[in-house]
């Protein structure tokens, strides 16, 4: 019996990943859970493990190839027979996996406005053909292997409306400045960069792309509207200063001001669960649960592991969630389940992180928090009924929320709570 392996889901919102390494190859013996395959998504770089033993029968993609979630891999045989030996390879259409993606070795079947040869442009590439009316023939590749992307499409689009009959026309080299048109000027005609003596060109890697095409999505479907915050932490820092020492000897780690922010960001959210909900078509879903992803920076790009249930956990249960969560994401052993779900989001830039910043929606969420540095500042207090100038830890929190689903008076509000929460400090670890 042969079992195929598809590519699973990698989280909220992923719905294609690049395979940057096999780790077995045709004929190996494996064991369940084995490593097989290396995938990377906009959200994390993933080992896809075996889900049974047996031997490798055929691999049904290459290194480089975007492949849609759901999309077979490979496939393995399962039963005794297999142990005899590696099989010979499948015939070429048997090796082709669904949504365009070509097996190592063979061609792909001809995809929809593509020709025979070469590899298969990608699905967001193919559906950005389809809405754009571009002849997938026409567009030369700039991905690996010389495959179709989206951003090729949207060149071709761009230079269409002056562009001869596709069979005559060459595209233009990548980097180059496309031909002058004799339409008006339009979107494409300021997007191309002519390469210049000395420019240094760094092709994105498939995380940068993905993580890319994420964010430019978020920015797409959502109208972005930020509001900031002046926090006064000096209470946050009398409590933590009070607990730090007998916190490190109980958990083994430094207690930190994000699990304050969290446990703030957490309650206010129950006052304010507009905040937390995602927009469905024509209705806005407000959420039961409160799943909140924490950003973490890795040496691959940004990762959001989610605490799950976080308004059941208490301050001390948030601080061992986020270090347990954000060390095994440097160290790539979250599983997949970890990065779904969130149905908020806080972003922690660092000691480093500047006076504060709006972040990007993470998708389907419809805000995200974004923590500045906190820095003493002389700020003026009632002081005996009197006005004085004093020295206080500030920092400063940026709220970036969707309009479609957040008006400005509940944004303002939930994050005025939040401001009112952490300045009283009555935490409990």
């Amino acid at each position: 019996m042969s079992v195929e392996v598809p590519l699973p889901e990698l989280g909220e919102s992923v719905v294609e990943g690049t395979v940057t390494r096999w780790l077995v190859k045709e004929g190996d013996a494996v064991e369940r859970d084995q490593s097989l395959v290396e995938v990377t998504t906009d959200k994390v770089d993933a080992e896809i493990p075996s889900p049974a033993a047996g031997v490798v029968e055929a691999l049904l993609v290459a290194e480089g190839d975007v492949v849609p979630v759901g999309a077979p891999l490979l496939r393995i045989a399962t039963d005794a027979a297999a142990s005899t030996g590696p099989t010979s390879p499948p015939p070429a259409d048997a090796a082709t996996p669904a949504s365009g993606t070509s097996g190592p070795g063979s061609a792909a079947a001809p995809a929809s406005g593509t020709s025979g040869s070469g590899p298969a442009p990608t699905p967001l590439a193919r559906r950005s053909a389809e809405g754009a009316g571009v002849d997938l023939d026409a567009v030369e590749g700039s991905g690996a292997r010389g495959r179709v992307v989206r951003a090729d499409v949207e060149r071709a689009a761009a230079a269409a409306p002056a562009s001869p009959p596709p069979a005559a026309h060459a595209p233009s080299a990548p980097g180059v400045a496309s031909p002058p048109r004799e339409a008006s000027p339009n979107r494409g005609s300021y997007l191309h960069y002519q390469l210049q003596p000395g420019d240094e060109v760094i092709p994105m890697s498939p995380l940068r792309r993905l993580v890319a095409e994420h964010m430019v999505l978020s920015k797409r479907v959502s109208p972005h509207v930020g509001t900031v915050a002046e926090i006064d932490m000096a209470g946050v820092s009398r409590v933590r200063d009070a607990h730090k020492r007998a916190f490190r000897e109980t958990n083994g780690f430094t207690l930190s001001f994000l699990p304050f922010i969290v446990h703030a960001a957490v309650r206010a959210l129950r006052e304010f669960p507009r905040l937390n909900a995602s927009v469905l078509e024509d209705a806005i879903v407000e959420k039961k649960d409160i799943h909140i992803g924490i950003a973490v920076e890795t040496e691959k790009g940004l990762v959001v592991p989610v605490v799950r249930h976080a308004d059941r956990l208490s301050l001390a249960g948030v601080a061992q969630a986020v270090e347990d969560l954000a060390g095994r994401a440097r160290t790539k052993k979250l599983s997949a389940d970890e990065l779904k779900g969130g149905t908020f989001t806080l972003s922690n830039p660092g000691r480093d992180g500047n006076l504060y910043g709006f972040a990007i929606i993470n998708q389907p969420q419809v805000g995200i928090l974004r923590m500045g540095e906190i820095v003493k500042r002389p700020v003026v207090r009632t002081m005996g009924g009197e006005d004085a100038i004093v020295i206080r830890p500030i920092m400063h929190l940026a709220l970036s929320y969707d309009h479609r689903a957040v008006d400005g008076a509940p944004a303002n509000g939930f994050l005025h709570r939040i401001r009112e929460l952490l300045e009283e400090a009555e935490f409990d670890l």
